[in-house]
């Protein structure tokens, strides 16, 4: 594909990557090289935003005339949810939401793909999810994503765990209420017997860091999922990787979604591949 300099002027369309702090962002770094690449003329932009401004600040944002979309990141998701005029139904049961566009009628419609990414990355390496059962430990908003979405997937049983009771626990009322048929337990991170585990917690993003669970009860042939981006090699994957598990790096999760992000704000989509040739992503 013939390679466009990107030229922002007065037709250029704005996607906003909003959280706090930007310092860690990597969407711009993959949206825009591929915009670039295809001739798009639109541009992420990080747009740092702290809690107490971000309701307003939302809002406000969709009163420009060239916004196409935002990207909500941490610490906003959650909070994204009841800011909204319409939720998809995984929003509502993650309880969390990243992608925020326009309907037709001015309309906020919010949407989350964090979950759609890691089912599509585990799916294609082969990984099966329907009638698997499943060990997520973290429920905050990309743990109860990926609940979500797993369950959309038809996987047949799903264990819940979180430092905080509330968090499992109602996640796992979400889920029971969306899909009866789902064996839900909570309160324990133990990996033995599970076809596929999951570390939704920041854990890992700083050295030192515990693991999120006993990386020893781990059997060789479960699958093993990460969220953490700061690196690519957490020392989670790293201790499974040792062990013989095959498993799935935080940032594809990140290239996995955002084929279904362009889909929802209307831009052209692109495989995971193409995203990852032209992607400018460092650590």
């Amino acid at each position: 594909m013939e390679q466009h300099p990107m030229h922002i002027n007065g037709n250029t369309e704005l996607i906003a990557h909003i959280g706090f702090p930007t310092h860690a962002f990597k969407a711009p770094m993959i949206y825009n090289p591929w915009f670039e690449k295809c001739g798009v003329n639109a541009v992420v932009v990080p747009m740092g935003c702290k809690p107490e401004d971000f309701p307003a600040f939302l809002r406000s944002l969709f009163k420009l005339s060239n916004i196409r979309g935002a990207l909500i990141t941490m610490p906003h998701k959650i909070v994204t949810v009841g800011l909204l005029d319409e939720v998809s139904p995984t929003a509502a049961i993650a309880g969390s939401c990243n992608a925020v566009r326009l309907g037709a009628d001015g309309q906020l419609q919010g949407d989350m793909f964090d979950g759609e990414g890691f089912v599509r990355g585990v799916l294609r390496k082969g990984c099966v999810l329907k009638g698997a059962s499943v060990l997520v430990v973290g429920c905050g908003g990309v743990g109860s994503a990926i609940a979500a979405s797993l369950a959309a997937a038809g996987i047949a049983a799903i264990a819940l765990f979180d430092p905080h009771a509330a968090s499992q626990t109602g996640l796992a009322e979400r889920l029971q209420k969306h899909y009866p048929a789902l064996e839900v337990s909570t309160g324990s991170k133990d990996p033995v017997g599970f076809d596929v585990v999951v570390n939704a917690t920041p854990m890992g993003m700083n050295a030192g860091d515990p693991m999120p669970m006993d990386v020893d009860r781990i059997a060789a042939s479960t699958f093993v999922g990460e969220v953490v981006m700061k690196s690519e090699m957490t020392a989670f994957l790293d201790a499974a990787k040792a062990r013989g598990c095959r498993f799935q790096i935080g940032s594809d999760m990140l290239f996995e979604q955002i084929p279904a992000y362009l889909e929802y704000f209307g831009l052209p989509v692109a495989t995971p591949e193409e995203l990852r040739a032209v992607a400018t992503l460092h650590y």
